[in-house]
């Protein structure tokens, strides 16, 4: 074996004292408790274990093998150090150079934690996170066998992250075992010098961001009122400036543009974390990193934005996320993209809709034709991406007057970009907080078939208790799928699509004399009982399985679109012709 490949083995053995889960009574009938699931993700790679039923000492039993050697050529070497020294403390260092030689210098580097997700997954498929922890593996560095065996204490989510929710027992082991073993001594110098430095940039940032934002109220006496948003708590409630918050993120070839990419984050459902004892529009004001949204297959309209700009910067747009309101007042967090010419585009992160901005001019006389503006967003406080930050300064916070030249100072007051840059490089959690996309395991073609017998079986029953009889048209079946495949288009390239070839077939494929209803709609989970009854809620749809007549054929078609991570889009179209009875 290569001495310097160094990897490292994390076992995820089983779990001690869920209380919370002692008695589950939220099973239902005829099927097994809800799961656990636990994500892992170390620099650009990402892991997920099996789904173990819910209780209060769970078994997982699983491993998992991480490259140190691919982390460090990720990571390269520790931000908080010289570009060829680790400092350990004022008098010893390490000497590094430029290659990973897999010694326990080059692992002392490699300052980033793993970053391990709990999920707990109902039987209707919805997640709900328990815990996120950052575990710090470089205390393995220290032992004598390159093994070790933790017991780590998983805290709740927001407000409950001081209250425990079980014990995580691990196993770490490097593969192959060190030569060079670390003092306890080191490796506890080493981790205090990078906690006492991140501190001091904090604390440094701190003081600037207080005298800035001193500065900015003394603009307008208006100011304060205004949605500006310096620092936001993640999930664990560790307060952070919400730039750290964004960073490019290239999809690879899983999503091949912009359009796609903001397709793919509408697709994510929205749910925002709330408050215990809160009602549930109740919101609780945390910003999950985008790995947790991504575990989640959720996340409020924030989350939603930092996602969808995130996307946007690894594909070379200049792009910010935008924090105001909207029409009914709600707080709001959207991206825009801005161009050379001082074209700007508003992306909606939770619809995928795009709007040009072309701002009203309020000392043009009234004779003077405007822009009569489309999109729902009425108050923009700030707008800000990984490098830099902007508070709005005009005399209106208004959306609709608003004009995005960045170069001007008497309308956007601009944080310093090396108190931002500063502040970045004493983070070494910034590189957990971007994920690599991964693929959706899911075969869209053999889930659109299982949903579309699915439902069948469930309108055949649904007719059935009515005391009507089912008759399908398989030729009819089959034509509603160029249909449901240009929806998808529509939606993914944000182009309007010709369905003239759709309307001339089913003109060909109903006689005449007959009459064809269709309702299509378009879901972003495959459980056919939850979309079933959702269909049932249409009036179109209630008509279409209602129906009675002279030679009633009906068709169902499904079409299931895959996205990375877990996510989906779920097209369906219920169909019926029939010839009508005067």
């Amino acid at each position: 074996a290569d001495s310097k490949h160094k990897q490292l083995y994390l076992q995820i053995l089983r779990g001690k004292a869920f209380i919370d889960y002692l008695s589950d009574n939220e099973s239902l009938p005829g099927q097994p408790g809800p799961y656990f699931r636990i994500f892992i993700k170390f620099f650009n790679q990402r892991f997920r274990s099996q789904l173990t039923l819910c209780s209060c000492e769970p078994e997982f039993n699983e491993g998992f093998l991480l490259d140190l050697q691919t982390s460090f050529a990720t990571g390269k070497l520790n931000k908080h150090c010289p570009k060829k020294f680790v400092f350990i403390n004022l008098t010893n260092f390490f000497h590094l150079g430029e290659s990973f030689d897999g010694n326990s210098a080059d692992l002392l580097s490699i300052s980033s934690p793993i970053h391990l997700v709990l999920v707990r997954i109902d039987q209707l498929g919805n997640s709900t996170l328990v815990s996120s922890y950052f575990l710090e593996w470089r205390s393995l560095l220290t032992s004598y066998d390159s093994r070790m065996t933790l017991a780590i204490e998983l805290h709740g989510i927001g407000p409950e992250n001081e209250i425990p929710v079980g014990i995580l027992e691990i196993k770490l082991e490097l593969i192959p075992e060190l030569s060079d073993i670390l003092s306890p001594d080191i490796v506890t110098s080493q981790l205090n010098l990078e906690r006492s430095r991140r501190t001091e940039q904090e604390r440094l940032f701190l003081v600037y961001a207080k005298q800035w934002w001193k500065e900015y109220l003394q603009i307008r006496s208006n100011n304060e009122q205004r949605y500006v948003k310096i620092f936001a708590q993640d999930e664990n409630g560790s307060t952070h400036p919400v730039t750290q918050y964004i960073m490019p993120l290239q999809a690879g070839r899983l999503l091949e543009t912009p359009n796609e990419a903001a397709w793919f984050v509408a697709l994510i459902p929205y749910g925002a974390m709330t408050t215990v004892g809160g009602s549930s529009k109740s919101k609780m004001e945390r910003w999950a990193n985008i790995h947790t949204v991504l575990c989640l297959n959720k996340g409020d309209c924030e989350e939603h934005a930092i996602l969808l700009c995130s996307l946007l910067l690894g594909f070379g747009l200049d792009a910010y996320m935008c924090v105001g309101s909207k029409l009914n007042s709600e707080p709001y967090a959207w991206v825009v993209t801005l161009g050379y010419d001082g074209y700007s585009v508003f992306w909606d992160p939770l619809t995928s809709i795009k709007y040009k901005h072309i701002p009203i001019r309020p000392d043009d006389p009234p004779i003077v034709p405007q822009h009569k503006p489309e999109y729902p967003f009425t108050k923009i406080g700030c707008m800000f991406n990984h490098r830099s930050f902007y508070a709005n300064s005009q005399p209106s916070d208004s959306v609709f007057t608003c004009q995005f030249d960045l170069s001007n100072e008497s309308l956007w007051k601009r944080m310093a970009a090396d108190n931002l840059q500063a502040i970045s490089a004493s983070r070494t959690w910034v590189t957990v907080r971007v994920p690599t996309l991964v693929v959706n395991p899911l075969d869209p073609y053999l889930a659109s078939n299982d949903l579309e017998q699915e439902l069948q079986a469930y309108i055949l029953e649904y007719r059935r208790d009515l005391g009507l009889t089912t008759t399908w048209d398989s030729h009819l079946c089959y034509l509603l799928g160029s249909a449901l495949n240009n929806y998808e288009m529509e939606k993914k390239t944000g182009l309007s699509i010709n369905n003239d070839e759709f309307h001339l077939a089913i003109r060909r494929a109903v006689p005449n004399g007959h009459t064809f209803k269709g309702f299509p709609a378009r879901f972003s989970h495959i459980q056919g009982r939850r979309i079933f009854a959702a269909c049932l809620k249409s009036t179109l749809c209630h008509d279409i399985l209602s129906c009675r007549g002279d030679v009633v054929r009906f068709a169902v078609r499904a079409r299931v679109f895959v996205y990375p991570e877990s996510v989906i889009s779920a097209w369906l179209m219920i169909a019926v012709k029939y010839k009508i009875i005067i």
